[in-house]
């Protein structure tokens, strides 16, 4: 047997375990929404978060740059109303858990309208307080992960969720402190091809748990994103459910238990 092929099987068999040693260092998706909970302040702090309410600004990409007063209120399980005001006008999108509205006075539309089902998709996502990651079986999602990807120079985990709507959005987490720092979702609207990317940064504390202050979103590849600015975040502020509701909508209150 030849020197050389006598090499090439050592180096061979000591680079074996080496692959597979590389192999099972990869993180788990358990692992890596383990830690991303954790990062966010761990699940007690999550679950204590009842409501979340987000006051700012909005910048528009609108003849060099527009600022509009922002106000996002969301309450669990499943509600949420955002607010953009300019010039004593205000637009509004609200879910309240089963349908969504909205009023667009900026289009020349006062009075509240009902939402199409592509349209409340959105919606439904914002309602999240703790992202699309926590409780993703019980949400009826589907999580795997997809190894590491360039963000803006950082090697981020990639994990992929298709929701039970079979909508899917990519989520990007920092690899050293594992919160969500970028998350593209793809879904079908209006039946057109949808891509939309969110940046989250800038995070801050708030009744115990790590919530973006900086968020940017717009469709993938265009320059023209909208900036979110949160300068305040309240955590469990009293909420009136009637403010996710459609306007004059009659609610039979809960019974008490």
């Amino acid at each position: 047997m030849h020197l050389r092929f006598v090499i090439f099987l050592i180096v061979a068999s000591l680079s074996i375990p080496a692959i597979f040693a590389q192999g099972t260092n990869q993180p788990t998706v358990d692992e890596l929404v383990a830690k991303d909970i954790e990062a966010k302040g761990g699940a007690t702090a999550l679950n204590n978060l009842q409501t979340l309410r987000s006051t700012g600004k909005l910048l528009l990409p609108v003849q060099g740059q527009i600022e509009l007063g922002y106000l996002q209120t969301k309450k669990r399980p499943d509600e949420v109303r955002t607010e953009a005001s300019l010039q004593g006008m205000t637009q509004i999108e609200a879910y309240d858990g089963k349908e969504g509205w909205k009023v667009s006075p900026f289009f020349g539309r006062k009075d509240p309208e009902r939402m199409s089902a592509d349209d409340v998709k959105a919606l439904v996502e914002d309602t999240e307080i703790d992202g699309p990651l926590a409780d993703w079986k019980t949400k009826g999602s589907t999580v795997e992960y997809l190894g590491t990807e360039d963000v803006d120079g950082t090697p981020a985990h990639k994990l992929k969720v298709v929701r039970k709507n079979g909508d899917v959005s990519f989520v990007y987490l920092d690899p050293d402190h594992f919160l969500e720092i970028r998350i593209v979702t793809q879904r079908m609207r209006h039946g057109a091809h949808e891509e939309v990317e969110t940046d989250l940064g800038d995070y801050e504390k708030a009744g115990g748990v790590f919530v973006p202050t900086s968020i940017e979103v717009g469709r993938k590849g265009s320059p023209d994103k909208q900036t979110i600015v949160v300068d305040k975040v309240e955590s469990n502020v009293p909420v009136d459910d009637t403010i996710f509701h459609f306007p004059g909508q009659i609610t039979v209150p809960q019974p008490q238990r």
